[in-house]
């Protein structure tokens, strides 16, 4: 038993979002790395892989959601995250839905939420990245504002004014929150706003050392030919990776009282689903383009898994609400356990591994 499970009974008593906020105080203050329980043990070097021309210590990220305004990004890599991931972001300050609109389901260990891209505006959350003092791999997640009429200007104007402080971007079209946001993941509208934000980041890297790679964070609720388009514009496009996947809309069996509430499900209930979803996305795409697993990733059996289905990389974060801030540290344990016994000699030998056997069958 940890520390942690020990707190978890008391913190169900306290609003979710109210909860939330502690957790980002005590990261930014310094609480919870003090806590023996959650310092890291180093990498092991089997970890370590390569994508994007980026090194990662290891491939455990924490999704977007948890640091909305980039305010504990060197907080999170020092729990022994290998990348972390700001935002989601809009081009202006917006304050979301009405609360409350953030539930656990503490029976089933997910979280339902319809915060509305609740957001401080990419000029606070730029400056917060540009002041970074830590070394580490941070992302910045982008959306559009809820009343905006142009969404793909949105994107544009975030990704203008945020490339050159993170070190990759993520265009998010698969939040169930924001009106007509998910219209955006049909083939043509996805076409034209890649287009519009691959030609916003050349701008805003025009004369830079570098250029981040740049993403796109899809839905679970997608259908075969939905999957197959998007696959298609984003390998002719020449976009870098996708994550896969958000919340779902969907509604498994679960036991809280709070399973009906309208908004995106994580946790573990979605983790069959996004892993499926996975697995066709890495088939549709060949394998030639690096993918970042996501949703309901909370163990390291299951991250393992979620590589050999396809993904490069991993996010969670619904599961750390259930199992603590160690989990990042437990599940990499664990990923390395696995890799050695299969005989892997890193990652990304064990990427894709389960389409392999299946085609030597």
């Amino acid at each position: 038993m940890t520390p942690y499970s020990l707190l978890l009974p008391l913190l169900g008593h306290i609003d979710a979002e109210t909860a939330h906020g502690l957790a980002i105080k005590g990261l930014s203050s310094g609480l919870v790395q003090v806590c023996a329980a959650v310092r890291p043990a180093p990498d092991d070097p089997i970890l370590a892989t390569q994508v994007w021309g980026l090194e990662f210590p290891n491939p455990v990220g924490m999704a977007a959601g948890f640091d909305k305004g980039a305010q504990v990004c060197d907080a999170l890599l020092a729990l022994g995250f290998g990348f972390t991931e700001a935002g989601t972001v809009t081009p202006l300050p917006q304050s979301g839905n009405p609360r409350p609109r953030l539930f656990r389901l503490m029976e089933d260990e997910a979280v339902i939420n319809r915060l509305g891209f609740n957001s401080e505006g990419i000029e606070v959350v730029a400056r917060r990245l540009e002041a970074r003092t830590r070394k580490g791999i941070v992302g910045a997640n982008v959306g559009k504002n809820k009343e905006s009429a142009d969404a793909s200007a949105d994107y544009e104007t975030c990704i203008r004014r945020v490339a050159r402080a993170c070190d990759y971007l993520v265009v998010n079209i698969s939040s169930p929150n924001t009106p007509g946001l998910r219209a955006l993941q049909a083939r043509a509208q996805i076409a034209e706003l890649i287009g519009r934000s691959l030609e916003a980041r050349a701008q805003a890297c025009k004369g830079a050392a570098g250029t981040p790679p740049m993403l796109v964070k899809i839905a679970p609720d997608l259908t075969e030919n939905q999957l197959q388009d998007i696959s298609e514009v984003a390998i002719a496009s020449g976009v870098d990776g996708l994550i896969v996947a958000n919340t779902s809309t969907e509604r498994p069996a679960m036991h809280s009282v709070h399973r009906d509430e309208p908004g995106g499900l994580s946790g573990r209930p979605i983790a069959a689903l996004a892993r499926e979803r996975l697995a066709q996305v890495y088939r549709l795409t060949g394998g030639r383009l690096p993918l970042i697993g996501s949703g309901g990733i909370d163990s390291a059996a299951e991250a393992y898994a979620r590589i050999r289905a396809g993904a490069s990389l991993l996010q969670f974060y619904s599961a750390m609400v259930f199992k603590g801030p160690g989990l990042a540290n437990e599940i990499k344990l664990g990923l390395a356990e696995r890799l050695r016994a299969d005989g892997f000699g890193s990652v990304t030998q064990a990427v894709g591994a389960d389409h392999r056997s299946s085609a030597g069958r």
